[in-house]
C-alpha cells in the first residue's frame, strides 16, 4: 500500500504542477493560447504544446531521480523558472513578437515549441 500511496501523491502533485505552469506560462505570454487554440491557431498550439511537454519531461525526470516530496517540489520549481527564461530568451533573441503567434505563423510556433521542448529535455537529463 505504501508503493501506491506514494504513486497517487505524485500523481496528484504532477497534475497539480502541470496546471499550475499552464497557468503561470499562458499568463506570462502576450497573446490568449487558449482563446488562439480554440480559433484553430495552430502557431499557438505548437507552442503551447511544446512548452507544455518540455515542463512535463522535468517533472518526469523530478519524479525518477528524487527520493523526497520537497526534493521533487524544489526542482519543479526550477523547471517551471528555467521553462520561462527559456521562452523570454527566445523571444528576445528571434526579434519576435506576438503577432507572430496571434497571425498562425506556424514556423514561430514550431520553433518556440521545439525550443521549449529541448530545454525541457536537457533540463531533465541534468537532474541526475
Amino acid at each position: 500500500m505504501p508503493a501506491f500511496a506514494n504513486y497517487l501523491i505524485y500523481l496528484l502533485l504532477s497534475g497539480v504542477l502541470l496546471v499550475f505552469f499552464f497557468v503561470v506560462y499562458t499568463r506570462v505570454t502576450p497573446y490568449n493560447e487558449v482563446l488562439l487554440i480554440r480559433q484553430g491557431n495552430n502557431a499557438a498550439a505548437l507552442s503551447l504544446g511544446g512548452a507544455v511537454l518540455g515542463f512535463s519531461l522535468t517533472i518526469a525526470s523530478c519524479i525518477l531521480h528524487t527520493s523526497r516530496i520537497t526534493e521533487f517540489l524544489g526542482w519543479a520549481f526550477g523547471a517551471l523558472v528555467v521553462q520561462l527564461l527559456a521562452y523570454i530568451v527566445t523571444t528576445k533573441c528571434l526579434s519576435m513578437s506576438k503577432e507572430h503567434i496571434e497571425s498562425g505563423n506556424t514556423a514561430f510556433g514550431g520553433i518556440l515549441g521545439a525550443i521549449a521542448l529541448s530545454v525541457g529535455a536537457i533540463n531533465a537529463a541534468c537532474i541526475s
